[in-house]
């Protein structure tokens, strides 16, 4: 057990009574378990301020600094999310450029449009065989600060939602070259660094924020995150100031106490041992598979450090399937929810928290759907277009909107965020414009049956006035 737990737990069953938040006393609340209640506490005596740590979260996060190789890192209750605020907040002036791949999450896009900052976008390059978007390269961050000499930092997502991962080494020794910072949203590499043979983590890299969500990669509870710093171009000041914003003045003790359990856990011997035996043996089962493909094939692909351990990409490009058809199969035939449904794939994901029945039972499952399939198709997917700005972000957001129908909507810029979700990577970004090509695409992934976010229930979409 934790130092925080075992705290949370002993101040549980002492005789000190709560004349303070919250509200539950630590008694039952309604249904919810005595187990969670009696452990959940505000700031009191003995168990430090997460915005002013000088006793046991301070020792936390130096633990956590420690573990990820970082010069300091801060415990995060409000997810990825407040750390991506953050991290823009103090890496970019308010008004300022920052460079950023397209496929991130919208986290960032609201940090742009918070601090009113001019985006500039580099577009990864689009797998021919799986429809993902490839990792970011060093090449095109070099190009696109040579193209934007006026960007304050770049920020780039590795591993990828698919689990693709950047040269990060490489791409900061060009930003730095800069005389920028690098900021890296690793919301999806948790885990990373923590076995040999695979990908380390960027803030043993040098990066100098970087953003991890505990929860997603590693066992932790819902809303646990961690922000990692390094080097000088931060001020830490400032970046904690923009801490106590972004995040809440009442900072959970239970999901803090989830942060250390996890990260204690990646750092035990052979935390990851079990993981790579029944990865290694999904992977070999379904080297069998005749018509849908996975990504990666066969474990070296991990261990080249470009496809992350744990993700799993299915891919129904050469079948008669959609990626929705599988996905609705393997939800309502097999009981297996996976994470994420595109047009052509399917993505599964595995950490240290799966069992042994969870890989077989989705082994059987994809070797028995496989079998019924008629390969040798060639499905033709969409491309998503490349949209044409017309207003910045912030600006465009602050403007008087309408509704029309998406048919209609050619040539006008969009008023409201269009994406797909999971992951939430914008087909369009407010003040970016309606163009044939994007109202064609975004008809093919309605009716797909593709989950897209920002149409009314009616079809209409947002458009400044």
């Amino acid at each position: 057990m934790g130092i925080l737990l075992d705290r949370l737990t002993e101040y549980s069953q002492s005789d000190f009574y709560p004349y303070h938040m919250p509200g539950h006393k630590r008694n039952t609340a309604g249904d919810l378990p005595v187990d969670w209640t009696s452990r959940d506490i505000t700031e009191i005596e003995g168990f430090d301020n997460l915005h002013d740590a000088d006793t046991v979260l301070k020792e936390l996060q130096e633990k956590a600094a420690r573990a990820y190789g970082a010069e300091e890192s801060f415990y995060l209750v409000n997810g990825s999310t407040c750390g991506i605020l953050s991290a823009i907040s103090v890496a970019v002036p308010f008004g300022g450029e920052l460079l950023i791949a397209r496929n991130c999450h919208k986290s960032i896009y609201h940090a742009a449009y918070l601090r009113q900052l001019k985006l500039h976008y580099i577009y990864p390059e689009i797998s021919k065989d799986y429809d993902i978007c490839e990792a970011v390269t060093p090449m095109q961050v070099q190009d696109a600060l040579e193209a934007h000499p006026g960007v304050s930092a770049v920020l780039i997502v590795s591993p990828t939602y698919e689990g693709r991962i950047a040269n990060v080494k490489a791409i900061a020794k060009i930003v730095h070259e800069k005389g920028i910072p690098l900021i890296v949203d690793e919301a999806h590499g948790a885990h990373l660094g923590f076995t040999s043979g695979f990908a380390i983590n960027s803030a043993r890299m040098g990066v100098d924020l970087v953003i991890n969500s505990v929860h997603k990669t590693l066992p932790a509870m819902t809303q646990t995150a961690l922000l990692h710093v390094n080097g000088e171009l931060v001020d830490r000041q400032t970046l904690k100031r923009f801490l106590r914003i972004y995040q809440t003045s009442s900072p959970s003790y239970v999901l803090m106490s989830s942060i250390e359990e996890a990260v204690e856990m990646a750092m035990e011997d052979n935390a990851f041992s079990d993981m790579e035996v029944r990865w290694e043996k999904l992977l070999t089962d379904l080297s069998g598979l005749r018509n849908l493909k996975i990504l990666p094939n066969c474990m070296e692909e991990c261990r080249n450090k470009q496809q992350d351990i744990g993700k799993l990409i299915i891919s129904t490009k050469e079948t008669e399937l959609s990626g929705p058809q599988l996905y609705d199969m393997l939800l309502s035939e097999y009981h297996l929810q996976p994470e994420m449904v595109c047009e052509s794939y399917v993505l599964c994901m595995f950490t240290i928290g799966d069992t042994e029945e969870g890989y077989d039972r989705l082994t059987k499952a994809l070797l028995a759907i496989d079998a019924k399939l008629q390969g040798g198709q060639k499905h033709s997917v969409s491309k998503m277009p490349i949209p044409e700005i017309e207003v910045p972000l912030y600006v465009a957001w602050e403007q008087e909107q309408g509704e029309v129908p998406l048919t209609e909507a050619e040539g006008r810029p969009a008023g409201e965020f269009i994406n797909l979700y999971p992951p939430g990577t914008p087909i369009l970004v407010p003040g970016e414009r309606f163009t044939k090509e994007t109202i064609t695409y975004l008809e093919v992934c309605m009716a797909e049956g593709l989950q897209v976010q920002g149409l009314s229930k009616y079809g209409n979409v947002r458009v400044l006035q």
